[in-house]
């Protein structure tokens, strides 16, 4: 096929294709001089990073501290490290640590909405060592490097969070005589990734398309967040914590009410390392930030104040149909009750809400002189119908 242009000039279908491959190709190994950020007064300070966090995230202030100092610091480090001569700024990855659903994977979604940075999430569990089936480490860099839309200079200033990273804990704190492919065999692969290396990342993912070029990634400037819930590594803090007398075992006080989050916040790398983390990693994460249980004041704020609150997320939903939706304060109580007994954080509350709201919602569209409809604490408890008027 040929394609005429307005001059007379003709160029045949084979030509086109190859010049987009040449274009494609060029995009892919420019680097771009524009950094991330120009100045330093450009990069988001601590508190304007934290206040956004609590239009989302309710409660966790360590956490969100923890979260809102290193992105600031990673960036001003960035900006600065050419200038500095005689000392070397290194950057500080970050370890969450919190029960599910207290809000890790959502601090980071948070974060992502605000820095306009490329920014990426990976999930832990289907990674593998090198040569085996599933995804290579390196993996994770191509979600950045999308994110960046091939931008390898913006890429190497980005931010990875890294979910579910408890899940690739060895089958125990002493060296496997086998391979443990999905584990030790992650963390190992992760080491310089995390740390600083030049990267040879295939841009289009793993080994589908082998032909293509591979795209070289310093990851020394890339700020790596990791996350994971470390379920019973409380018992591994406090039978660390536990002072043992003659054979006796006998707690102080002051210790033997530790529970929960306040263990967390106790933690040393040494319950990481019999939790099964390699000591090479828990190197790397200098900086560790402990989520918290969610309390009672906690869950009915999630339900009321942010800006993704479910309370707000179904009026709207009742709005778009003329209806006006009021639940009751009892309401609220009883959803609670409920969403405790699930035992699964944040996440809980979305099944509580659903169960009361699925039949009502089914209705709703059909609904033609109904302007309001009242949850109470009966529709919750038992069943019961919706008040409408």
């Amino acid at each position: 096929m040929l394609i005429a242009s307005p001059t007379g000039a003709n160029i045949c279908s084979r030509c086109i294709d190859q010049a987009q491959e040449i274009v494609n190709e060029e995009s892919l190994n420019t680097h771009k001089d524009q950094a991330v950020f120009n100045t330093l007064a450009e990069i988001p300070k601590p508190t304007e990073i934290k206040a956004h966090l609590d239009t989302y995230v309710i409660g966790q202030e360590q956490a969100k501290r923890a979260v809102s100092v290193a992105v600031y610091n990673h960036y001003k480090r960035i900006m600065v490290q050419d200038d500095v001569d005689d000392v070397d700024l290194e950057k500080s990855n970050i370890l969450l640590m919190g029960p599910t659903g207290t809000g890790k994977t959502l601090l980071a979604r948070a974060l992502a909405k605000f820095l306009d940075v490329p920014f990426a999430i990976a999930d832990a569990t289907v990674l593998t060592e090198a040569g085996y089936v599933g995804e290579d480490v390196e993996n994770i860099l191509v979600r950045l490097l999308q994110s960046a839309d091939y931008d390898v200079a913006a890429t190497e200033g980005g931010i990875i969070y890294v979910d579910e990273i408890d899940k690739i804990s060895r089958r125990s704190a002493n060296a496997s005589i086998t391979r443990d492919v999905s584990g030790e065999g992650v963390q190992q692969a992760l080491l310089k990734i995390l740390e600083g290396t030049v990267a040879q990342v295939p841009p289009k993912g793993g080994r589908k398309h082998p032909e293509q070029p591979l795209v070289s990634i310093n990851t020394k400037n890339i700020l790596f967040i990791v996350g994971g819930a470390f379920e019973g590594i409380n018992d591994i803090i406090a039978r660390r914590r536990k002072k043992t007398l003659l054979g006796f075992s006998k707690y102080d006080e002051e210790e033997s009410s530790l529970k929960g989050a306040e263990l967390l916040q106790v933690v040393e790398p040494e319950d990481l390392l019999q939790y099964g983390l390699i000591p090479e990693l828990i190197g790397r994460l200098p900086v560790i930030a402990a989520l918290e249980e969610l309390t009672r004041e906690a869950l009915l704020a999630i339900l009321l104040e942010p800006r993704n609150a479910l309370v707000k997320q179904y009026r709207k939903m009742f709005d778009l149909e003329h209806v006006e939706l009021v639940i009751e304060e009892a309401a609220l109580e009883a959803i609670i009750d409920t969403a405790q007994k699930y035992g699964t954080g944040a996440r809980a509350l979305r099944r509580a809400m659903e169960k009361v709201m699925q039949d009502i919602m089914f209705e709703l569209p059909g609904w033609d002189k109904i302007k309001k409809c009242i949850i109470t604490a009966d529709v919750v408890t038992k069943g019961s119908q919706a008040k409408l008027s």
